[in-house]
Protein backbone atom coordinates (compact mmCIF):
# COMPACT_ATOMS: atom_id res chain seq x y z
CA UNK A 1 0.00 0.00 0.00
CA UNK A 2 1.54 3.50 -0.61
CA UNK A 3 0.60 6.56 1.46
CA UNK A 4 0.83 9.94 0.50
CA UNK A 5 0.17 13.18 2.11
CA UNK A 6 -1.03 15.51 -0.06
CA UNK A 7 -0.69 19.34 1.52
CA UNK A 8 -1.07 23.09 0.18
CA UNK A 9 1.76 24.88 1.22
CA UNK A 10 5.53 24.58 1.66
CA UNK A 11 7.24 23.57 5.00
CA UNK A 12 9.49 26.90 5.12
CA UNK A 13 10.67 26.11 9.11
CA UNK A 14 14.14 24.03 8.71
CA UNK A 15 13.00 22.25 12.21
CA UNK A 16 9.11 21.53 10.63
CA UNK A 17 10.95 20.16 7.76
CA UNK A 18 13.47 18.02 9.13
CA UNK A 19 11.26 15.99 11.45
CA UNK A 20 9.05 15.31 8.16
CA UNK A 21 11.82 14.12 6.55
CA UNK A 22 12.83 12.26 9.34
CA UNK A 23 9.66 10.37 9.57
CA UNK A 24 9.64 9.81 5.60
CA UNK A 25 12.90 8.01 5.91
CA UNK A 26 11.47 5.47 8.85
CA UNK A 27 8.64 4.70 6.47
CA UNK A 28 10.63 4.03 3.57
CA UNK A 29 11.53 0.92 4.81
CA UNK A 30 7.54 -0.23 5.31
CA UNK A 31 6.53 0.81 1.85
CA UNK A 32 6.06 3.76 -0.55
CA UNK A 33 4.97 6.91 1.58
CA UNK A 34 5.36 10.67 0.07
CA UNK A 35 4.77 13.71 0.70
CA UNK A 36 3.20 16.64 -2.21
CA UNK A 37 3.42 20.14 -1.60
CA UNK A 38 1.68 22.19 -3.59
CA UNK A 39 1.77 26.11 -3.50
CA UNK A 40 -0.62 27.95 -1.20
CA UNK A 41 -2.04 30.81 -2.79
CA UNK A 42 -1.77 34.32 -1.10
CA UNK A 43 -4.50 35.64 1.22
CA UNK A 44 -5.29 39.15 0.90
CA UNK A 45 -4.94 41.05 4.62
CA UNK A 46 -8.29 42.20 4.08
CA UNK A 47 -10.02 39.43 2.71
CA UNK A 48 -13.83 38.66 1.96
CA UNK A 49 -15.55 35.66 2.38
CA UNK A 50 -16.20 35.78 -1.00
CA UNK A 51 -12.29 36.09 -1.86
CA UNK A 52 -11.62 33.46 0.84
CA UNK A 53 -13.93 30.87 -0.51
CA UNK A 54 -12.49 31.85 -4.16
CA UNK A 55 -8.89 31.04 -3.07
CA UNK A 56 -10.29 27.50 -0.98
CA UNK A 57 -11.52 26.81 -4.62
CA UNK A 58 -8.46 27.23 -6.46
CA UNK A 59 -6.16 25.35 -3.79
CA UNK A 60 -9.04 22.63 -3.95
CA UNK A 61 -9.05 22.35 -7.60
CA UNK A 62 -5.37 21.86 -8.08
CA UNK A 63 -5.75 19.19 -4.59
CA UNK A 64 -8.34 17.28 -6.41
CA UNK A 65 -5.48 17.53 -9.46
CA UNK A 66 -3.49 15.28 -8.05
CA UNK A 67 -5.80 12.76 -6.81
CA UNK A 68 -6.33 9.54 -8.91
CA UNK A 69 -9.89 8.17 -9.15
CA UNK A 70 -8.99 5.03 -7.14
CA UNK A 71 -7.10 6.59 -4.85
CA UNK A 72 -8.34 6.32 -1.13
CA UNK A 73 -8.69 9.80 0.09
CA UNK A 74 -8.62 11.01 3.89
CA UNK A 75 -9.04 14.46 4.05
CA UNK A 76 -8.18 16.21 6.99
CA UNK A 77 -10.98 18.63 8.97
CA UNK A 78 -11.64 19.34 12.17
CA UNK A 79 -15.07 17.95 12.43
CA UNK A 80 -13.61 14.74 11.40
CA UNK A 81 -13.96 11.34 13.00
CA UNK A 82 -11.04 11.30 15.42
CA UNK A 83 -9.00 7.72 16.25
CA UNK A 84 -6.23 6.63 18.56
CA UNK A 85 -2.98 5.34 17.31
CA UNK A 86 -4.28 2.30 17.35
CA UNK A 87 -7.42 2.56 15.67
CA UNK A 88 -5.41 3.94 12.89
CA UNK A 89 -3.09 1.10 12.35
CA UNK A 90 -6.34 -1.26 12.24
CA UNK A 91 -8.23 1.20 10.01
CA UNK A 92 -5.06 1.41 7.48
CA UNK A 93 -4.51 -2.74 7.68
CA UNK A 94 -8.40 -3.09 7.10
CA UNK A 95 -8.29 -0.50 4.19
CA UNK A 96 -5.09 -2.89 2.92
CA UNK A 97 -7.32 -6.21 3.18
CA UNK A 98 -9.92 -4.29 1.49
CA UNK A 99 -7.62 -3.72 -1.69
CA UNK A 100 -6.48 -0.17 -1.27
CA UNK A 101 -3.66 0.20 -2.95
CA UNK A 102 -3.13 3.96 -2.36
CA UNK A 103 -4.37 5.84 0.63
CA UNK A 104 -3.98 9.83 0.29
CA UNK A 105 -3.85 11.90 3.13
CA UNK A 106 -5.10 15.44 2.22
CA UNK A 107 -4.81 18.88 4.25
CA UNK A 108 -5.62 22.03 3.27
CA UNK A 109 -4.63 25.34 3.45
CA UNK A 110 -4.84 27.90 6.16
CA UNK A 111 -8.43 28.45 4.73
CA UNK A 112 -9.51 24.56 4.83
CA UNK A 113 -10.66 22.71 2.23
CA UNK A 114 -13.20 23.47 -0.33
CA UNK A 115 -16.19 21.21 0.02
CA UNK A 116 -15.48 19.65 -3.55
CA UNK A 117 -12.41 18.17 -1.72
CA UNK A 118 -14.21 17.08 1.07
CA UNK A 119 -17.16 15.65 -1.12
CA UNK A 120 -14.17 13.72 -2.97
CA UNK A 121 -13.01 12.15 -0.01
CA UNK A 122 -13.90 8.72 1.62
CA UNK A 123 -13.74 9.79 5.18
CA UNK A 124 -12.87 12.68 6.83
CA UNK A 125 -9.81 12.29 10.18
CA UNK A 126 -9.73 14.62 12.49
CA UNK A 127 -6.14 15.01 14.71
CA UNK A 128 -8.04 17.08 17.83
CA UNK A 129 -10.67 19.78 18.42
CA UNK A 130 -7.81 22.11 18.17
CA UNK A 131 -6.45 23.57 15.13
CA UNK A 132 -2.85 23.02 14.69
CA UNK A 133 -0.22 25.57 12.32
CA UNK A 134 -0.56 23.06 9.40
CA UNK A 135 3.02 22.73 9.10
CA UNK A 136 2.82 21.29 13.08
CA UNK A 137 -0.40 18.86 11.52
CA UNK A 138 1.66 17.27 8.77
CA UNK A 139 4.39 16.15 11.38
CA UNK A 140 1.83 15.12 13.70
CA UNK A 141 0.18 13.03 10.83
CA UNK A 142 3.44 11.59 9.45
CA UNK A 143 4.49 10.39 12.99
CA UNK A 144 0.39 9.02 13.29
CA UNK A 145 0.90 7.16 10.62
CA UNK A 146 4.83 5.98 11.40
CA UNK A 147 3.51 4.90 14.35
CA UNK A 148 0.14 3.05 12.90
CA UNK A 149 3.19 1.24 10.70
CA UNK A 150 5.53 0.00 13.83
CA UNK A 151 1.86 -1.13 15.39
CA UNK A 152 0.76 -3.10 12.18
CA UNK A 153 4.60 -5.04 11.95
CA UNK A 154 4.19 -6.33 15.98
CA UNK A 155 7.02 -3.81 16.46
CA UNK A 156 7.15 -2.10 19.75
CA UNK A 157 6.20 1.75 20.35
CA UNK A 158 6.07 4.02 22.87
CA UNK A 159 2.76 4.27 24.39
Amino acid sequence: MGVTILAVGRMKEKPYRMMADEYLKRLSRYGRFEEVELPDLAEPSHSSPAIEAQIREKEGEALLGRIRPGDYVIALTIPGRQWDSEDLSRHMAELQTRGVADIVFVIGGSLGLSQKVIARADEQLSMSKMTFPHQLARVMLLEQVYRAMKIRAGERYHK
